[in-house]
């Protein structure tokens, strides 16, 4: 990160992309700023699903917003918080080059000034299910920090999540409509590489021979989604086929939901969702399918 940068509270206008590092030089940024606000929140690393929600957000809103913070609050014990990518250099250049009206990178004193926050935001019984289960307490440390980005940012029209991460995004969803946040959730779709692996900034850490294994992560639910036609049981069944022909990738869950995420209904609207581990990296992906449907 820039000497400049760093020094300022906000950012050297780097391509009109102020960087504002806390919330009063985020609000003197939004001060002169108009219409519609959207915000993407990231932990940085940016790739092109990133950009892709930026260019959703560009569309709809006058005045975008990026948050770059990685969240200590939903790395569990033995995690990769340390070693999560930070390029905030290459960050604010994608930003940049994506029209970005003003960047959040605050510090976690900023975010966390007391340390460790005493109250936080509880998931409900979804959030210890799929990647709660596994990742006990992930999903308070994502909507803790959501909850207080929005209010951070202040009056945010609209606030843009990946399909990739799709248990977030329900979770998401639920949090403005149960703590009335006057905020639309707005879903983009998974972005993907051209041989279907779904784009992640973990996927920087899989050895050559452990990205092509991962490739049986889409496989499996494009087997699945191909099938839908004949039911649930057969989508799983499809998916497992595949699974099972890779060895290198250890299966978490492959789980068939009802778009909330509530039990899979016999026919209509579902969604199929995967994780694994490949090598020492965790991926998790995720399909629309409509049951009794070709």
């Amino acid at each position: 990160m820039s000497e400049l940068v760093t020094q300022l509270p906000i950012g050297n206008g780097i391509a009109g992309a102020p960087v504002a590092r806390d919330r009063a030089a985020l609000a003197t940024v939004l001060s002169q700023r108009s219409g519609p606000v959207g915000v993407v929140m990231t932990m940085g690393a940016l790739h092109e699903g990133h950009a892709a929600l930026i260019r959703t957000a560009r569309a709809r809103c006058e005045t975008v917003v990026v948050t770059i913070f990685v969240n200590p609050m939903q790395f569990g014990v033995g995690e990769d918080l340390d070693k999560y990518p930070r390029t905030f250099e290459a960050d604010v250049a994608r930003c940049r080059d994506e029209g970005v009206d003003v960047i959040f990178a605050p510090t976690q004193q900023v975010i966390y000034p007391n340390g460790d926050p005493q109250v936080t935001v509880h998931p409900g019984q979804l959030g210890d299910e799929l990647e709660g289960a596994t990742r006990p307490g992930h999903f308070a440390g994502v909507l803790t920090v959501v909850c207080k980005l929005l209010h951070t940012v202040g009056q945010v029209d609209a606030a843009f999540f990946g399909e990739k991460d799709y248990q977030q995004l329900v979770l998401v969803r639920q949090l403005v409509a149960d703590l009335d946040i006057d905020t639309e959730i707005v879903a983009v779709s998974t972005v993907r590489e051209g041989d279907g692996l779904a784009l992640s900034s973990r996927n920087r850490f899989l050895s050559t021979v452990d990205r092509q294994a991962a490739l049986s992560l889409s496989r499996a639910l494009l087997a699945g989604l191909h099938v839908a036609d004949a039911g649930g049981e057969a989508v799983l069944e499809a998916g497992r086929a595949v699974l099972a022909t890779e060895p290198a990738v250890q299966v978490d869950y492959l789980h068939l939901a009802a778009p909330d995420l509530g039990p899979a209904p016999s026919a209509g609207p579902a969604r199929l969702l995967i994780a694994a581990k490949v090598g020492s990296t965790r991926l998790i992906d995720n399909i629309a399918v409509n049951l009794g449907r070709a």
